[in-house]
């Protein structure tokens, strides 16, 4: 289709050529009336120079002879000069003897020739005569209007602007005839024949050459498509040739294509309904998990509270009986007791992971003091098989952390108890160290080892490294499964090492941020405690009286640490047989108890009497400690009243529940006196309060 004008060749090369050329000749146009612009000041110069050198001899002349009438006719004369509007004589003592001057002409252009030359200028000149040259005469002064020389400059810029703008123009157009005849009229007539040229038969259309372009470009472009047309030609019958064969093909390709799409629509729905099927048991397996870890954790909560009990009951029987061997069964019913709670407890940590309900603290805590606890706490059994317990941390190992120290605690507990209880010689070492943020626990044993087959199966729950080490050294396989979820909450790695008959090493590493403010001199140098057979009692009596866990003997030294007077406390427990351990409890301290079976009858107790403190059960019916709790604190006159929880259970959203709501400190089950005692002593009113 044929182009625009604007589209044209000829007009694109003419835009540009004329472009470049008006350019080109304003940057010219510019640099000549620049040149012109600095003659006119050299020839105005040189003009009023030349005026005033002409009047200077007659007007020393004039004021030689003081003759002021000649001075009139020399100043008229000086101001028939176009560009002069003052001329004056001025004496030696500059006092005027003879002026004249005439007004400035006004224009429209004035201030483009005052903004390049000035609106005036005053020359002058000293007078003098010959024959006196020493002797001061005056001066001649004249004083010029500069628009004169500024206006005929003005004036030859704008003759060089006009007459260079229609050249352009005349350029412009001759140019675009030129270009038309020679580039744009050819091609016109070549593309007219190009459209001719039909798309089912372009090999039937040669080109003609443009007369008198048989040699330039244009003739040779017009050659070079008659030889692509040619190829066009032969290319064609090609493309027949396939054509018949690709439909011969094609035909045979249908049909494959059809068998092979029938093949893999089934294989993909095959493949779709293996993906329902394994995303459907991924969902039954995890709400399996999460009803198994509910259940765990519902069932270890609700055997744990009669267990409580029925330790509790042990603990008073104990505290009565006098008889040695009836204290010796009751403590082994004690023991058995015990360590069926812990694995309840156990059971119910590794519920609380699997259900996403185990929160973890971020508190500071001393690790220093953490492992002397720990390594303490199993002196006693280490001693029992003669076996050397060895605690020992790196030079320059900070004491202070940021993280969950119970846990860390539980993790390092577990992994000493199996250390000892695997290991029937030699020693059990902990090895502590700090480094690039990462805390590394290792705890080493020289005892029985595991197989390579134990190693794949240790960390899972309910598992041990094989059949054989259940029955010699008992245990649930719980511990390490706990310890490795725990780890795992806390972003760490546990590892294991270990050949059989020669001893195991784990290795924990967790990411634990330092906390300086618990930073000591101590832990500054090389740290190492042997806990050896032969030094047990004088490490176990010195950590007791440092940690304050030395129990106090189960009457005489119990008294001396209770309160000097007996208070009245309302227990708010809904499980008889915690009742009845905890009141005997505490009137054997000496105190006055209430009994409340759940918090409705708690708030009717507290309306009809006053108590010094309230032991709050958490789980109870028709109204939990939570909601008595909130219930007291709405009311003034209870504000103050201290409010101890009892939980069988402290998990770190417990705590926070509990102190929560409005309660003051909180206790664990089941009941002891000595756990009794320290939250009565810590929060018994003063007489002077009441």
């Amino acid at each position: 289709m044929t182009r625009g004008f604007k589209h044209r060749l000829s007009y694109r090369l003419t835009r540009d050529t004329v472009l470049i050329a008006m350019l080109l000749g304003l940057v010219l146009n510019v640099i000549q009336i620049t040149l012109d612009y600095f003659g006119a000041r050299d020839s105005m110069e040189a003009d009023i120079q030349a005026l005033i050198e002409i009047s200077h001899s007659p007007a020393s002349q004039i004021a030689y002879n003081i003759d002021v009438r000649l001075a009139e006719e020399l100043l008229d004369g000086l101001l028939r000069h176009p560009a002069t509007i003052d001329a004056r004589i001025v004496d030696s003592e500059n006092s005027t003897m003879a002026a004249a001057s005439k007004s400035s002409p006004g224009s429209p252009y004035r201030w483009v020739s005052d903004r390049l030359f000035g609106s005036s200028r005053v020359f002058s000149r000293e007078l003098r005569v010959s024959q006196l040259n020493n002797l001061p005469l005056g001066q001649l002064v004249v004083t010029i209007d500069t628009f004169h020389y500024g206006l005929q400059f003005l004036e030859r810029a704008t003759y060089t602007l006009i007459s260079g703008f229609l050249k352009s123009l005349i350029l412009s157009a001759s140019l675009l005839g030129i270009f038309y005849l020679i580039l744009t009229r050819p091609m016109l007539s070549v593309i007219g024949a190009l459209k001719e040229v039909k798309a089912r038969s372009p090999e039937k259309i040669r080109l003609p050459i443009p007369a008198g372009h048989k040699q330039d470009e244009i003739g040779t472009m017009v050659e070079i498509i008659n030889q692509h047309l040619e190829t066009v030609d032969f290319t064609l019958a090609q493309l027949r040739m396939a054509e018949t064969a690709m439909k011969n093909y094609s035909s045979e390709l249908e049909h494959e294509v059809e068998s092979r799409t029938r093949e893999i629509s089934e294989k993909n729905q095959a493949l779709q309904r293996g993906n329902r099927a394994l995303i459907k048991a991924k969902e039954d397996a995890m709400r399996r998990a999460r009803a198994r870890a509910n259940f765990l954790a519902s069932m270890s909560h609700e055997i744990r509270t009669p267990l409580n009990g029925v330790l509790g009951m042990l603990g008073l029987v104990m505290e009565s009986e006098q008889d040695s061997a009836k204290r010796h069964r009751l403590q082994i019913a004690m023991s058995a007791g015990e360590s069926l709670l812990g694995i309840l407890n156990d059971i119910l940590d590794i519920s609380k992971v699997e259900a996403g309900k185990l929160n973890l603290e971020n508190i500071p805590f001393d690790m220093h003091g953490l492992i002397e606890e720990c390594a303490m706490l199993h002196s006693q059994q280490a001693g029992k098989k003669n076996i050397d317990l060895i605690a020992e941390t790196e030079p320059g190992f900070p004491d202070g952390f940021l993280g969950d120290p119970t846990r860390i605690r539980q993790i390092l507990n577990n992994l000493l108890s199996n250390a000892i209880k695997f290991t029937d010689s030699g020693s059990v070492r902990i090895n502590v160290r700090y480094s690039a943020g990462i805390l590394t626990l290792e705890v080493s044993d020289t005892g029985i080892g595991m197989s390579k087959e134990g190693l794949r199966r240790i960390f899972s729950p309910f598992a041990q490294a094989d059949t054989q080490t259940t029955r010699l050294y008992g245990g649930t396989g719980l511990g390490l499964t706990l310890c490795r979820q725990l780890i795992e909450r806390m972003h760490g790695e546990i590892n294991v090492e270990s050949k059989e008959q020669q001893g195991t090493r784990f290795t924990v590493t967790l990411p634990l941020p330092v906390h300086s403010n618990l930073t000591t001199v101590a832990s500054q140098e090389h740290f190492q405690t042997d806990y050896l057979p032969n030094q047990l009692s004088s490490h176990l009596s010195n950590y007791q009286r440092r940690s304050g866990l030395a129990e106090l003997s189960e009457s005489s030294e119990m008294q001396a640490a209770s309160p000097q007077r007996s208070l009245k406390i309302l227990l708010v427990e809904d499980n008889e047989v915690n009742q009845m351990v905890a009141s005997s409890l505490l009137k054997k301290m000496g105190h006055l108890v209430d009994l409340a079976d759940n918090g409705k009858l708690a708030i009717d107790a507290l309306e009809q009497s006053h108590y010094d403190l309230v032991l709050m059960d958490c789980q109870m019916p028709v109204m939990d400690g939570f909601v008595t709790t909130r219930e007291i604190r709405k009311n003034p006159e209870w504000r103050e009243l201290p409010v101890i929880a009892v939980t069988a259970n402290v998990m770190q959203g417990d705590r926070d529940d509990c102190l929560a709501c409005g309660m003051d400190d909180y206790i664990t089950k089941p009941y002891n006196r000595s756990q009794l005692n320290a939250v009565i002593m810590r929060w018994a009113p003063s007489p002077e309060s009441q």
